[in-house]
């Protein structure tokens, strides 16, 4: 993946900052989460050079801020006792910040509910949306707007699927 990142020059001038890969991601075995950029509600210098993705990934964004990030599932193998898928998932959201998010894992273990409004586009592959109690078929191009609820991503295909999403903090009411 490529990624252009826009700034200012020291006149005023519109010009290219960053143009390259993402600089930090996590969890390729399982797929990966790839940070594209993260903003922290303060003001936005457009004329620095600090990538704003290049710090530790955690799932969700600071109070105020946002994330956009691009992350794979790859299809869960066949046979893998839910025991196992428990504890690895345990495992990947405490390396990012989020053991506390897992607030009801019954229906799967992946399931999480993060205080953020979020855009998600499913760019590749055949997925469901699984909520607490309904859930949904997606293909590419599907667009979820995910308001703060329990849920998980289940790849049912044969390879990774990909997804682009934007986080952002919110005050949500249940």
């Amino acid at each position: 993946m490529r990624r252009i990142v826009t700034g200012h020059n020291s006149d005023g001038k519109s010009v290219i900052k960053i143009d390259g890969p993402p600089s930090r991601s996590i969890g390729e075995d399982v797929g990966g989460l790839f940070e594209i950029w993260n903003t922290d509600g303060e003001a936005i210098e457009s004329k620095d050079q600090i990538d704003r993705a290049d710090i530790d990934i955690i799932l969700s964004p600071t109070k105020g801020g946002s994330k956009f990030r691009y992350f794979k599932i790859n299809p869960t193998p066949e046979g893998v006792p839910i025991e196992m898928l428990e504890s690895l998932a345990a495992e990947a959201f405490k390396k990012i910040g989020a053991e506390h998010e897992r607030v009801d894992t019954t229906r799967h273990p992946t399931m999480h509910k993060t205080r953020t409004i979020d855009y998600i586009i499913l760019l590749d592959g055949d997925v469901t949306l699984l909520l607490d109690e309904d859930e949904v078929s997606l293909k590419p191009f599907d667009v979820v707007v995910q308001r703060g609820t329990n849920h998980a991503w289940i790849n049912n295909g044969t390879e990774p699927a990909l997804f682009i999403a934007v986080l952002i903090d919110a005050q949500i009411n249940e």
